[in-house]
């Protein structure tokens, strides 16, 4: 079965005009990976933003809720793959807005422990169910196998970019 050509197609056709001698084939999976997380962040993002979140807050929220212990901002910066100026910028803005928690490492006190708050929990919570509703409508229209095809495809490249384990 012939698949319909994308914008992916399209740009290595007109850049096989402008550079025939270069080998755009990488375009084929970076360009994909990059445009599909590009329309999934749009598509998703409607479901967090109902709670006053952005795609990055979301995220540390998420980081959060996931661990069984307060984390340190470091931590949240691998987690999130985020800088640290990023990460204490927005752990200001969600404890300012009551969302999280900040707390002076007991044994060490230069360091600070992050911990999500009641109102914290409560929010991601909803907005994490409305993402899993969001990502399960995005990906019904593929069949089961074609699915595992991709997790199995996305997980080698993963591996692939990060090298072995959950965090490189």
């Amino acid at each position: 079965m012939e698949r319909t050509p994308d914008l992916i197609d399209t740009a290595r056709s007109q850049w096989r005009e402008v550079h025939p001698d270069l080998d755009t084939t990488s375009i084929d999976v970076v360009g994909r990976v990059l445009r599909a997380s590009a329309v999934l962040r749009q598509r998703l993002d409607a479901a967090f933003a109902e709670e006053g979140l952005n795609r990055a807050e979301f995220d540390l929220l998420c980081a959060l809720r996931r661990s069984d212990a307060p984390v340190t901002p470091g931590r949240l910066n691998s987690l999130t793959v985020s800088s640290g100026a990023a990460t204490t910028k927005r752990i200001q803005q969600l404890a300012e807005r009551g969302l999280l928690e900040r707390a002076v490492d007991a044994r060490d006190r230069r360091s600070a422990r992050i911990a999500l708050t009641e109102q914290g929990r409560e929010v991601i919570d909803r907005a994490f169910r409305r993402n899993l509703e969001a990502e399960r409508h995005l990906l019904s229209g593929l069949d089961p196998g074609r699915r595992q095809e991709l997790v199995t495809g996305l997980a080698d490249l993963l591996g692939a970019l990060e090298g072995p384990g959950p965090l490189g």
